[in-house]
């Protein structure tokens, strides 16, 4: 593997590495996983019954999925096209890209400080984003879908996508110097994550449970680990109204 990437690096320039690996991993990575849960149904109609999280009536409809579709192929259009602005702008790729792969043991460390500083990030935007003005303005679109799907996870106004969808997983690893095999790892992760906690489907632990919830009751549940909403007890459900 370290012949095969050390090639790569020699054959190809640091933007254009970054740039085509990064789209690649955001195509296997969330697109393809999110289309599989959607086959679920067709595909395997009792499992898919068997494992959803809410009942048929709450489900979103074939012209909800098709909008969806269309919202978050935008805001992959957006992403790209602010990451090759970025590449332009810097003359210099976001992350280390060298011939040698990263250690076990800096990628281990830069892979935890990322996630929890990606926590951090996503938890304080997303509480904000919560707030009734920006909520309405903002963050109601990503509520539409109250019983979720997997594409719904970038179903989002275009503020949010890059404040609070990209930049939390982006930043952490560009701040560290990480290597970029280590950004490329650490956002196969967070993406197929987000792609599972908003499947509909109760998979890996009740973790898509605990979003699932966050979308049919608003006020709960706003981190991606669950480590915050713990420190600030917003991992029980408010005794108030909740936003509409």
């Amino acid at each position: 593997m370290e012949t095969l990437w050390a090639t790569i690096v020699d054959t190809y320039s640091p933007p254009a590495i970054e740039f085509t690996g990064t789209l690649a991993v955001q195509i296997l990575a969330f697109w393809l996983p999110s289309l599989i849960y959607l086959s679920l149904d067709l595909l395997a109609p009792q499992f898919s019954n068997r494992h959803k999280l809410q009942p048929a009536p709450k489900q979103p409809t074939r012209k909800d999925i098709q909008y969806c579709f269309q919202i978050v192929a935008r805001n992959q259009v957006i992403t790209s096209a602010l990451h090759i602005l970025q590449l332009s702008l810097l003359k210099n790729p976001s992350y280390k890209i060298s011939p040698t792969l990263p250690t076990l043991g800096t990628l281990t460390r830069d892979f935890a400080i990322s996630l929890l500083a990606r926590e951090a990030l996503f938890y304080y935007g997303h509480r904000f984003l919560h707030q009734p003005a920006l909520y309405a303005r903002i963050h109601k679109q990503h509520h539409k879908f109250t019983a979720p799907i997997a594409l719904a996870a970038q179903f989002a106004h275009p503020i949010e996508q890059i404040f609070a969808n990209a930049l939390p997983i982006t930043l952490p690893p560009q701040l560290l110097g990480s290597h970029i095999l280590t950004f490329w790892a650490f956002l196969s992760y967070e993406l197929f994550v987000t792609a599972t906690v908003h499947s509909g489907y109760d998979f890996f632990g009740g973790k898509a449970k605990m979003h699932d919830l966050h979308h049919e009751k608003f006020n709960l549940n706003y981190g991606s680990i669950g480590l915050l909403d713990w420190v600030h007890g917003t991992d029980k459900l408010e005794r108030k109204k909740r936003v509409e």
